[in-house]
């Protein structure tokens, strides 16, 4: 919000406390990515139709089952859209025979649709991605013609999957997806606290 941006948290359906009931299950990853990207369509079509919501410059982050939402997501047209942020996307089912594989062919296939490009983070001490997994996924998704750029940010912590929602993993990713925004011709940077919420977006891309 410092940087002039709307924020927008939304769970999907099963997740947290929102409504509805989780979609998707079994061991087929690349179907479950894709009906979860219908949520964020659900969300986008709302915070769209918002007055304040600049509608030609949106960014999709997510984390863990979000990250994997999120590049699923990458394979539809969503106008305004300019580009996704994964952060340790995945989905993990122990039970499903070759999990790792259909992880990786699931990225494979979002690489090959691909209509954005993305900055990943994984990290080497991640309990749900250990590597070279992070690697294997990135791999199948750049090497089907997904634009992507993988920042290996070490060991955080006792589990790197949880570096995004640590207040210590700012100073890792934040940089990196300013800089990730400033390729994008989009505002990065705080803005001044005395610029009102509805012009510093505008008035921060004045500067680019």
């Amino acid at each position: 919000m410092a940087r002039g941006y709307v924020v927008a948290l939304p769970m999907r359906q099963g997740f947290a406390r929102s409504g509805g009931a989780y979609i998707g299950g079994g061991c087929n990853v690349e179907s479950n990515g894709i009906v979860q990207a219908e949520d964020v369509v659900a969300a986008l079509d709302y915070l769209t139709q918002q007055p304040y919501v600049d509608r030609s410059r949106i960014v999709v982050m997510g984390q863990s089952h979000g990250g994997l939402t999120t590049m699923a997501f990458g394979t539809l047209a969503y106008p305004g859209v300019r580009g996704l942020v994964n952060f340790a996307g995945g989905l993990r089912n122990d039970t499903c025979v070759a999990w790792e594989d259909n992880l990786v062919h699931a990225f494979g296939n979002y690489g090959k649709q691909s209509r954005y490009p993305s900055l990943w983070f994984y990290g080497d001490n991640d309990s749900y991605w250990p590597r070279p997994l992070p690697e294997k996924l990135f791999a199948a998704y750049t090497g089907a013609g997904g634009k992507a750029r993988l920042v290996d940010f070490g060991t955080f912590q006792g589990d790197s999957h949880g570096m995004f929602g640590s207040r210590a993993g700012l100073p890792i990713w934040l940089p990196e997806v300013d800089a990730f925004l400033r390729e994008l011709g989009l505002p990065s940077g705080p803005v001044p606290a005395s610029t009102p919420a509805s012009a510093s977006a505008d008035a921060n891309q004045d500067t680019q």
